[in-house]
């Protein structure tokens, strides 16, 4: 199992229309075969930076992989969330077995 997290700030103003249609298209995200558990929420803490947070689950290294390959995923990237993402920081984890 791995958890694909990441935490970002729009270049947009909050609540505007293009924040809305940015969110809208990153929903998207979680048609791509093989994402589990896929949801986006807004920060609420003063304590982090970022405005926005994005996590799902994938059950194997291999649907992560084929997950970052998908043409809906590299599009998003590239017509997005290059464009519309101000600052972000990307986070994989795996289970510790030892831990319960």
């Amino acid at each position: 199992m791995i958890e694909h997290t990441v935490t970002f700030t729009l270049k947009h103003p909050q609540n505007s229309d293009a924040e809305h249609d940015f969110l809208t298209a990153a929903g998207e995200l979680a048609a791509i075969p093989g994402v589990c558990d896929f949801a986006i929420r807004r920060q609420i803490s003063e304590k982090h930076p970022h405005s926005f947070g994005i996590t799902m689950r994938f059950e194997s290294p291999e649907a992560y992989d084929t997950y970052l390959a998908d043409p809906i995923h590299t599009a998003f990237v590239k017509q997005r969330w290059m464009k519309d993402v101000d600052a972000f920081q990307e986070a994989d984890f795996a289970p510790l077995d030892f831990v319960r």
